[in-house]
């Protein structure tokens, strides 16, 4: 019987991850609750269990009286006649140990042991299963698609469910049981029903994720990525700074033919993604942020925040982008509001003065200069709760 009890705790301790100790004290405390409900009361029982053989002892602390007669509680008193039974060194005042036959006990009592037995395990599991997908919170996880509840998606990680809100599925994406998709962890809170996970696809940090795992260059702190803006399901850009100068930042990234950026975009379903350096020259910043468009001039205010652009006339919707969505993804990269002007425009601007910028310093290539600031910037919109 010790025998398969040992080979029970080894197989839950493999398959639940949970210690054999905690298994021993969740049999320890079930034996007391079942002498508790045979006797009515266990404050003097005792149990041992051997962590090698699987022996348990369960007794009793009595103290030793004269006589029967003098026994008040025989849970906690026996008399010296029948202590002489178990010790024959016994003596009146001593406390001595007295067996209890767990075999004894009734169906109920049994019961009961069973189900703190089994509610330490069920407890146990699911600290496991919480403390394990704490550790991933903020980070990328593939899971499989099981059945949409409701609008939302329930998505199996393994040992656990976790749950895709409607709020943080890209539009337009649609997915089929049993499909393996990859998820950014948002949070995981600890609940009397086990752990909830909650996940998003929309979090700029998926992409940032994604890169860290595809790009060993940036895994290993070779190239950091400083800076990213997403529009979940449209665009995205991201601008990466090599701490080597003999690696470039944008190509590792790329990588041979787009292989690891064109495997990103698989995963999410086509989302194009712009990659550019960074620069600590805020002007340099911002002419590489609003790619693939040309500019002319940047005049930056780092005080301000504040940024105003000249480009070719040709090139403005480009440099606009769609629906304002290269400007909105500019601003929201580099952190400035950007005003974005074409030649013309700026020629004709009162106070822009654009003649001055196009001096032999050379401007155009994209140094910055403390300017003024007009109305018209682009400002990114503010982020919906």
């Amino acid at each position: 019987m010790n025998k398969e009890l040992m080979e029970a705790l080894n197989i839950l301790e493999k398959e639940k991850e949970i210690s054999k100790e905690t298994l021993f004290e969740a049999i320890e405390n079930s034996l007391l609750t079942a002498c508790k409900n045979h006797f009515g009361k266990a404050d003097n029982v005792k149990v041992e269990i051997d962590r090698e053989t699987c022996d348990f002892l369960v007794y009793a602390e009595k103290e030793v009286v004269p006589t029967a007669e003098d026994v008040e509680d025989d849970c906690l008193q026996i008399s010296l006649e029948d202590a002489k039974e178990i010790s024959s060194k016994a003596s009146v005042g001593d406390m001595l140990h007295v067996e209890i036959k767990s075999k004894e006990f009734g169906r109920i009592a049994t019961q009961n042991a069973k189900n703190v037995i089994l509610q330490k395990i069920r407890e146990e599991e699911r600290s496991v299963i919480y403390n394990q997908y704490y550790e991933k919170e903020k980070d990328v996880v593939t899971g499989v698609v099981q059945r949409y509840v409701g609008k939302n998606i329930s998505i199996n990680l393994g040992k656990a469910d976790a749950m895709l809100n409607e709020s943080e599925m890209v539009k337009g994406e649609v997915f089929r049981p049993t499909e393996r998709i990859k998820v950014y962890i948002l949070e995981v809170k600890n609940t009397p029903k086990g752990p909830r996970i909650n996940v998003s696809r929309t979090h700029p940090e998926l992409v940032k994720r994604l890169f860290e795992s595809e790009v060993t260059e940036i895994k290993d702190g070779t190239v950091e990525i400083k800076s990213i803006a997403r529009e979940a399901g449209s665009r995205t850009k991201i601008a990466v700074w090599s701490n080597n100068p003999n690696v470039d930042a944008v190509g590792a990234c790329v990588g041979m033919n787009g292989a690891r950026v064109n495997a990103i975009v698989e995963e999410l379903r086509g989302e194009k993604i712009d990659i550019v350096n960074w620069d600590e020259n805020p002007g340099i910043l911002i002419q590489n942020a609003l790619s693939p468009a040309k500019i002319v001039a940047v005049f930056a205010d780092p005080d301000e925040k504040t940024a105003k652009v000249v480009v070719p006339d040709y090139q403005l919707s480009l440099a606009i982008g769609k629906e304002g969505q290269n400007a909105r993804l500019a601003a929201r990269l580099t952190g400035y509001k950007i005003d974005i002007k074409s030649e013309t425009q700026a020629k004709d601007a009162p106070g822009f003065r654009y003649e001055d910028y196009l001096d032999e310093e050379g401007y155009e290539d994209g140094e910055y200069e403390e300017g003024g600031y007009e109305e018209g910037e682009y400002e990114e919109p503010p982020v919906e709760e």
